[in-house]
């Protein structure tokens, strides 16, 4: 008889919504990911390191190659000064940085506080490890902290907090009086950060991406994770990097080389060379913010509400206007009826609420942002 660890936890709503619309036929706006060609040159910078030999095991903590330029990559835009040899650990995707940042610090009884709408990797991964976590539910209408709320569930118990800016699924990014303010309660009640940072380079409007490694005091109790996959456009190649102080950095190496030791050795390489010209990906921001514009723009007529993005590539939509519908019902009728999918963003709270929105991606080509503008506005 199997007992099972995460006896509530079922298939990801992300491949639910996709395998519907694939039954469907429907236009697939609900899993983050780019419809559009990943750069040539990063390609055939791949396929060079493949034929130059390098096609063994790479390092445990990552290539050299590619941690020189991470660091030069994390001095330049967070004035970072840490070790990258001992500070910086190459995984396979954010999600394994993130178990295996949470697996290697939180034991059985931890608190672990997370903000919904949350991805829906932390939960799970907390309580596989014995952790309970403790959920707090973001503001509604503009998806800030409630400070007062979050200040009333650290206990004794609290081991981590679980940050995430730019935020997936809501768009919303923490200020620098934002993280001051976790900086000051993680100092004051002794918790430690995880910041799920995938999105940094994916910012709008003139805001300036606020890194826990920028704050003195933060980063000595911090974990900041990021992902190749959503800055270069290649999240199928499932590739990323967790910082943190050396002392964290150890018991993160312990789980990680027993998760999946080292990362595809070729992907490194190419990586290493591709981010030495930094228009790669500086030039991010201002290539999706058009897109976010230009889709806006499109769906301007439709009675459809959207909700203020400043980072990531989802917009959430209200359809609170059009019907009363749980979100579910309301994402599965327009998959199957309207031909278009999307994730309801209940699916990212633990408990039950319909707030009658719903989260689109438009990452995509110019022509099918167009054809979904055009079924969004004939609902």
């Amino acid at each position: 008889m199997i007992s099972s660890k995460l006896p509530n936890t079922g298939t990801t709503i992300f491949a639910i919504m996709s395998a519907m619309a694939a039954e469907h036929g429907a236009l697939n706006l609900s899993q983050g990911f780019p419809d559009f060609d990943v750069s040539p040159e990063l390609i055939d910078l791949v396929t060079k390191a493949m034929r130059e030999g390098h096609n063994q095991y790479a390092p445990m903590v990552g290539s050299p190659l590619l941690l020189a330029q991470i660091d030069s990559y994390l001095r330049n835009t967070y004035q970072w000064q840490g070790d990258v040899k001992s500070e910086v650990t190459v995984t396979s995707g954010a999600t394994e940085a993130l178990y295996a940042c949470i697996t290697a610090l939180v034991h059985p009884g931890d608190e672990v506080i997370i903000l919904e709408p949350a991805y829906d990797s932390y939960k799970p991964s907390i309580e596989v490890n014995g952790g309970k976590c403790i959920s707090i539910a973001l503001e509604t209408e503009k998806f800030a902290i409630p400070w007062e709320v979050l200040e009333s569930r650290i206990s004794s118990k609290t081991r981590m907090l679980i940050i995430n800016s730019p935020h997936n699924p809501t768009g919303m990014v923490l200020s620098k009086a934002d993280i001051e303010k976790i900086a000051h309660l993680a100092e004051e009640h002794d918790f430690l950060v995880l910041s799920d940072e995938v999105y940094d380079r994916i910012i709008f409007d003139g805001k300036e991406h606020q890194s826990v490694l920028k704050f003195d005091a933060l980063r000595k109790r911090s974990m900041a994770v990021f992902s190749f996959g959503k800055t270069f456009h290649i999240t199928g190649w499932k590739s990323g990097y967790v910082v943190a102080p050396e002392e964290l950095t150890k018991e993160i190496r312990k789980m990680h080389q027993f998760l999946t030791y080292s990362v595809n050795t070729p992907v490194q390489v190419g990586l290493s060379n591709y981010m030495k010209d930094a228009n790669n990906y500086l030039n991010l921001p201002g290539f999706y913010q058009k897109k976010r514009d230009y889709f806006l723009d499109l769906i301007s007529g439709s009675r459809f509400k959207p909700i203020q993005c400043n980072g990531t590539y989802f917009q959430l939509l209200s359809y609170a206007d059009i019907s009363d519908e749980t979100e579910m019902e309301m994402a599965t009728r327009m998959t199957k009826e309207f031909k278009i999918a999307s994730i309801p963003i209940s699916s990212f709270y633990a408990e039950p609420v319909n707030n009658k929105v719903l989260r689109f991606c438009f990452a995509k080509e110019e022509q099918t942002l167009e054809r979904a503008a055009e079924i969004l506005c004939k609902i």
